[in-house]
């Protein structure tokens, strides 16, 4: 599963903003309403890390996504 990162930030519950501090090149986020299945070989470059804050905010987002409770 796959949670695609655009330049794009609305605001919204669903989206995780990430940006140099992740070693990403631009301010960006993570879409986790827009998850799609991907073969691990579709996955070509490594681009960074999420800290344990940001992992949380990842988690939180995709609970809302998914519909899953607390």
């Amino acid at each position: 599963m796959c949670a695609p990162v655009y330049t794009a930030y609305d605001g919204l519950a669903t989206q995780v903003p990430v940006g140099v501090e992740e070693g990403l090149k631009h301010e960006s986020s993570i879409h986790c309403d827009e998850i799609v299945s991907l073969a691990k070989s579709m996955l070509s470059n490594y681009i960074g890390t999420l800290s344990p804050q940001k992992l949380e905010q990842l988690n939180r987002a995709l609970r809302i996504a998914l519909d899953i409770p607390d």
